[in-house]
């Protein structure tokens, strides 16, 4: 209600001669929920309204894919891991990250006990829920740095919808989970937390950057273009520092911009404040060395890596240094 009022006042202050705000269209990678919780912070508390800017916020889904929505012109800039966005610019399409809200990455692999699977040398011969559409390079990289074929030899990869149902079911040993979401999908179904075993993608060294903010790299040459991309990431980036030390508010907020109603107060507050620990440590600037191993691992995919060069130019910190100085 408070983003409708919001949006009507600006257009009664824009007829009446008033100056008028830049308008922004944000594509995020996933729905309505609180991985995205910062931006719709910044929303509500009107910290996007102080930078003279017109916010829009575009869910994600299953069958959004955000590089394809950029390179469309359906948005100004959009949410999306590092390695869809790297695989995505040496396919031909030129996106650069201009911002980090996340510095950690929640993936993970989740396991039942009894399946056998206590350390990740215990995966060869299991079948592995892995999402696809770009968050399955990562675990890609990490099967090739343990030695293990996807191809079935030596571990079977089953591709996962964006549910938990392979697990519950019985029909994979360990599936892809977030801290934030799924894991917490699998305990509320009644499977304790001593009855599994996860790998962090973090503590198996293989983490790679998730939740950057991207743009189309032949927009940053233009001045306008670029003092609005530095408005909107100061404002994001004061949106996901009051969400880290407001969760429970934050939480709220997100559920009242799900126009779904899909979301639960319980489940919301919890994920944000597991997403509060992943841009906790983060000032939106893109730190080069997380750059640097999130390469490396996309570059150790064997004979099928993710990306078959060096990038260059897919980041930058030309919106950061004048944003946050």
């Amino acid at each position: 209600m408070k983003r409708l009022i919001s949006t009507a006042l600006a257009g009664i202050f824009a007829a009446g001669g008033a100056y008028a705000a830049d308008d922004v269209k944000l594509q995020l990678k996933w729905v309505t929920q609180a991985q995205f919780a910062g931006y719709y912070v910044a929303l509500e508390k009107g910290f996007y309204e102080a930078e003279d800017l017109n916010v829009t916020i575009l869910p994600g889904g299953p069958d959004i894919a955000p590089p394809q929505v950029m390179a469309g012109g359906g948005a100004d800039v959009m949410v999306d891991w590092l390695p869809s966005a790297l695989a995505a610019r040496e396919k031909g399409l030129p996106i650069v990250n201009i911002a980090q809200p996340f510095k950690s990455s929640g993936m993970m692999l989740t396991c039942l006990k009894e399946t056998g699977v206590s350390t990740p040398a215990d995966l060869k011969g299991k079948t592995l829920g892995v999402w696809f559409g770009g968050n399955e390079y990562p675990f890609l990289s990490w099967m090739n740095t343990l030695g293990l074929k996807t191809d079935g030899t030596d571990v079977t990869v089953l591709k996962q919808g964006f549910n938990v149902d392979p697990l519950l079911q019985k029909q994979a040993a360990c599936i892809s989970t977030m801290t934030y979401n799924e894991y917490w999908q699998v305990i509320d179904a009644g499977i304790k937390p001593e009855e599994l075993v996860t790998f962090k993608y973090e503590d198996q060294g293989v983490a790679t950057l998730e939740d950057g903010l991207y743009v189309l790299e032949a927009n940053l040459a233009d001045p306008a273009f670029e003092d609005k991309m530095v408005r909107f990431v100061r404002a994001s980036m004061k949106g996901w520092k009051y969400a880290e030390a407001n969760p429970d508010e934050a939480a709220m907020i997100v559920l009242d911009n799900d126009e779904t109603g899909a979301q639960t107060e319980t489940h919301q507050k919890r994920m944000m404040g597991e997403v509060a620990k992943l841009t906790a440590g983060s000032n939106g600037t893109l730190d080069p060395v997380d750059f640097d191993r999130t390469v490396k691992t996309l570059m150790g995919g064997g004979s099928d890596p993710v990306i078959s060069a060096e990038p260059v130019g897919a980041w930058t910190h030309q919106i950061t240094d004048k944003a946050l100085n």
